[in-house]
């Protein structure tokens, strides 16, 4: 199967950038003399010591290899990529594309949250959306929910009209009995997704089955208002508002 040049949020979209190059065979020689010069991956490196076209040839390398189906070849000049210039934003997203591909998915998360760091100065780019999306999710899938809310954050600001994948954070951290996470995830959506009526009427339900009932009030009046046509959302006020009177 052809690695594809793209995934999205439901199928998680990482953009690689692939160019014409023709074919080039890998350099057992040149491979060993570029880790021998720059040391181990996780190294950081300033000044003299980055080499950006050396890091160029074999990023370069890296797509031909890929595009040729090539993956571990491709893995190899992309890393020596990323020892020549530890900054290489798109080597690190090419790794990870290839590692999300391949269902490596611990190898793809560091990759991705490199490449986010080095992304994140640009802009709101259709890279790092992908991938702070496609970071998110993995990490939920893993059960790392402490650091899927931060990225989950995140990725709401930079992404806010994707309401699906919105919800299914939400929903993520709610069944995992982590309501505050859930909260935090529907009022981040409000800042950005303030005329959504259904947003206020989720974070509504969270806050009544927390006993918040004067807030759940609140989100359900936002909903009622925003959806005037919408009997249930007049329903939910009149029953909370009911309720909170014979307390």
């Amino acid at each position: 199967m052809k690695l594809m040049n793209t995934l999205s949020a439901a199928s998680l979209l990482l953009t690689l950038t692939t160019g014409t190059m023709n074919a080039v065979a890998q350099s057992g020689s040149a491979a060993s003399d570029t880790l021998n010069r720059y040391g181990g991956l996780n190294v950081e490196r300033a000044g003299d010591t980055i080499d950006a076209g050396l890091a160029l040839t074999h990023y370069r390398r890296g797509n031909t290899y890929s595009n040729l189906e090539r993956y571990d070849e491709a893995i190899a000049e992309y890393q020596l990529a990323v020892t020549a210039d530890p900054n290489f934003a798109d080597s690190y997203r090419n790794l990870a594309n290839i590692y999300y591909f391949q269902k490596r998915y611990d190898d793809a998360i560091p990759m991705l949250s490199r490449f986010i760091t080095l992304q994140e100065s640009q802009g709101p780019t259709a890279g790092l959306i992908a991938s702070l999306n496609t970071l998110g999710q993995l990490l939920r899938d893993a059960g790392r929910l402490d650091e899927a809310i931060e990225v989950d954050l995140r990725a709401i600001e930079y992404d806010p009209d994707n309401t699906s994948q919105m919800y299914v954070m939400g929903n993520t951290y709610y069944n995992a009995g982590r309501a505050e996470d859930a909260i935090r995830i529907y009022e981040k959506a409000l800042t950005v997704k303030g005329d959504d009526a259904f947003i206020h009427r989720t974070l509504g339900r969270i806050y009544e089955d927390e006993g918040r009932l004067e807030d759940a009030l609140a989100q359900y009046r936002a909903a009622s208002e925003l959806d005037t046509s919408s009997q249930f959302y007049k329903d939910l006020v009149s029953s909370l508002e009911a309720r909170l009177a014979g307390r």
